[in-house]
């Protein structure tokens, strides 16, 4: 191009010495060049109106004016430029023709919205899913067609890393799993998955455990009946009736904590248990466990500290929130050496509150804290009757603190003992005052211990 211009150049000041050489010969310089500045400005100007033609009507995709000189090689460069943006954007539309077609091939409703809500695009999937229709819902706010609070206070929250379990707006009977990402300029692309069989095999499992655990209770108690009343006259039997009698009182206890445990779980989990919105004071509470838990340790003397730096209470459910304190101060307990140490504390600031129990106890592999507070999961498989327990315990603080908002941090090594921290939101903490007494909760069975560390 800058060869064609110089050329261009040339070409110009030729003509213009052409004209000033006529001019002169004629004794007529500036008319002349005049005239070939008049003639050249005017076939400037036919060549600005074919591009511009060219450029309003036909459009770069069509054949370029004719031309020559740096005109000529302007109008061939613009084509040749047009045809290449036209294969790259034919390319680029193929490309997204296609991924919209496999996304229309899922099963999972995928949604497209900009930062404020407004649908761009939607697959197939998401019309059965969510019953949006592309003729009327194009552009709308995605929260004004699925109007469920949760999904609106999950869609602004920007908090995606859970996904969140809602009904179909359009079909009531499925239960629907919502992913929302973030891409682009704070976009977001929503993911609907269809899990209403697997909802719907969760609920039989709980209500299968529940079922179950309430039938079991009945023969179980009248085992224990009847084994109580044999060990009140064990001296009138021989010795190794009372050694089987034993053995059996200690295994119908432990059933009896693991049905339990089970009743408490599934009631957390199916709701079937009022949560009550009392106001707790942890301190008292707290302290109450704790000294439990010296109780506990009898002959093994370890050293139980509690430390109180908040006089704030808790709003929450007092049987809910002592049944999962009661787990993690036993469980140090039980899997801390005679003569360890172990701290209790309950301390609040601008985040929220915190109950901690630290323990110098066996620790516990990194490998599995994913997983301590799945339902039965052992980091210790042993079922040793003196460690062994339900191993439902940390899957009921878990549950526990999801009911009051709260999270369980745990921080452990093999060796360097364990800290497990209940943190609740600042949203639950009220000041210190006198708490009514919760109506309708029922406490845990005095003298029944918690299940053991999982």
């Amino acid at each position: 191009m800058q060869h064609d211009w110089s050329r261009h150049v040339r070409f110009l000041a030729f003509g213009l010495a052409v004209a000033a050489g006529l001019g002169l010969y004629l004794g007529q310089l500036l008319p002349a060049l005049l005239v070939a500045l008049a003639l050249y400005l005017s076939w400037t100007l036919v060549q600005l109106r074919r591009l511009s033609r060219w450029l309003g009507h036909a459009g770069l995709s069509a054949d370029a004016p004719h031309s020559v000189g740096l005109w000529g090689e302007l109008f061939d460069r613009l084509h040749r430029q047009e045809r290449v943006h036209q294969q790259i954007e034919d390319r680029l539309r193929a490309r997204i023709h296609r991924v919209q077609e496999s996304t229309n091939a899922m099963l999972d409703g995928v949604v497209m919205t900009d930062s404020h809500g407004k649908m761009e695009w939607w697959n197939d999937a998401a019309e059965y899913l969510l019953g949006f229709r592309r003729g009327t819902d194009r552009g709308q706010i995605v929260h004004n067609l699925i109007r469920t609070p949760a999904f609106k206070a999950y869609f602004d929250a920007r908090d995606y890393r859970e996904p969140l379990q809602i009904r179909s707006p359009a079909r009531p009977h499925l239960r629907l799993q919502v992913q929302i990402s973030l891409f682009g300029d704070d976009d977001r692309l929503i993911v609907a998955k269809d899990v209403t069989r697997l909802f719907q095999l969760e609920q039989m499992r709980r209500d299968f455990v529940g079922n179950v655990s309430h039938e079991m209770r009945t023969p179980l108690t009248v085992i224990s009946g009847y084994l109580e009343t044999m060990s009140d006259n064990s001296d009138q039997l021989p010795a190794k009736w009372r050694r089987a009698i034993d053995a059996m009182t200690g295994q119908a206890s432990r059933m009896e904590a693991l049905i339990t445990d089970l009743i408490l779980l599934s009631r957390i989990e199916t709701g079937e248990h009022t949560l009550h919105h009392a106001r707790i004071n942890v301190g008292q509470m707290v302290g109450q466990i704790v000294q439990d838990a010296r109780t506990l340790s009898g002959d093994r003397q370890h050293q139980i500290r509690l430390s109180l730096e908040s006089d704030q209470w808790l709003r929450g459910d007092e049987s809910e929130l002592r049944s999962a304190f009661s787990n993690l101060v036993f469980n140090a307990v039980k899997y801390t050496p005679a003569g360890g140490e172990i701290d209790v504390s309950w301390r609040t600031d601008r985040n929220g509150g915190y109950l901690t129990v630290k323990d110098t106890g066996i620790g516990i592999d990194p490998v599995h804290i994913p997983r301590l507070t799945e339902r039965f999961y052992r980091a210790d498989p042993s079922r040793h009757k003196d460690t062994g327990g339900t191993g439902l315990g940390l899957a009921i603080v878990k549950h526990v603190l999801i009911n009051h908002d709260g999270r369980l941090d745990i921080h452990s090594r093999p060796g360097e003992g364990s800290e497990f921290v209940c943190h609740f939101p600042k949203e639950r903490l009220v000041e210190a005052g006198e708490a009514p007494a919760p109506q309708g909760t029922a406490t845990p069975k005095s003298g029944s211990l918690p299940p053991g560390r999982q």
